[in-house]
């Protein structure tokens, strides 16, 4: 029991601490995040974005299928609290890892979109 309560304990901490990096001046709203989560699958998945990996990815998307998915309902039915806590250790999960990773991608993004690409080209250099 106090091993569950001290997972929680460090669910809740990770949330916060996420959220507090979430919601800091300066830094990208809800719905940025939320707008270039497209972006960032896609970007991973085409190789460009090496920030996180496709099965990361797959991972939030199964523990947010867990959560919606009726299979989620058996712990709530016979045990009521540890399957609340379980939800609430998964969404945690869910919103630090989205949270996390659509800051390293808008960060990304953005040095992405500042560099200039294009060839060097060596000249001599006169003294």
């Amino acid at each position: 029991m106090a091993a569950v309560k001290s997972m929680r304990w460090g669910a809740l901490r990770s949330l916060a601490t996420a959220f507090r990096t979430a919601t800091r001046p300066g830094t990208p709203g809800v719905g940025t995040r939320l707008t270039s989560l497209p972006r960032l699958v896609w970007a991973t998945f085409r190789g460009e974005y090496s920030g996180t990996s496709r099965g990361r990815l797959f991972a939030i998307l199964g523990a947010l299928l867990y959560v919606i998915s009726p299979v989620d309902l058996v712990p709530e039915l016979f045990l009521p609290f540890i399957g609340l806590g379980d939800d609430a250790l998964v969404i945690s999960w869910i919103a630090v890892s989205l949270i996390n990773e659509t800051e390293s991608f808008l960060h990304w993004e953005r040095d992405r979109d500042l560099t200039v690409h294009g060839d060097v080209i060596r000249g001599d250099v006169i003294h």
